[in-house]
């Protein structure tokens, strides 16, 4: 049954960056850092953040920190995209459209194959570090990770829908 679960987690993982990567895909890099009406965050914004969380989420709190991870991603990201961060609505104080990109899929890559190499007898482990309000082990760790991600997708699909984008179909 954990095979199973693990399997399962892998496929909605991959099922969800499918579905960001078709958002980001059919969207103009001129759009990146605007926002409709009340400027509370950008598409930009979201893609690093979502890089930082799915680092912390995947790997972090599965194994716990591991020599290279810090390097998957620039270190003013923290500061840039990191839980408490807000987004200013300013281009040049963000890398651009295709950094942020290849930020997300090296950390994707890296967590994935975090994520394939764990035993499935562990998901129900707890998780490295300190409590998290929405999971205590590797399991639920796994599945915050592809509902945070769903959850920013459909930033990301709201804003493209506010700037005049079309949706997907």
């Amino acid at each position: 049954m954990s095979a199973a679960r693990l399997e399962a987690a892998i496929a909605n993982l991959q099922q969800v960056r499918n579905y960001t990567h078709d958002l980001l895909e059919h969207t103009d890099e001129a759009d990146w850092f605007r926002s409709a009406g009340d400027q509370v965050t950008h598409i930009g914004w979201q893609v690093g953040h979502l890089a930082i969380c799915e680092r912390v989420l995947l790997m972090k709190r599965i194994r716990g920190e591991q020599a290279g991870d810090a390097d998957l991603l620039p270190a003013d990201f923290q500061d840039l995209f990191g839980k408490g961060s807000t987004p200013v609505m300013q281009a040049d104080a963000y890398p651009p459209p295709q950094a942020l990109r290849a930020a997300l899929e090296r950390v994707h890559e890296a967590a994935m194959a975090t994520v394939q190499a764990l035993d499935p007898a562990l998901l129900d482990e707890p998780t490295v570090g300190p409590e998290h309000r929405m999971f205590t082990t590797k399991w639920g760790a796994l599945q915050w990770a592809v509902q945070h991600e769903y959850l920013h997708a459909g930033q990301i699909g709201l804003l493209r829908r506010q700037l005049g984008n079309t949706w997907l179909r």
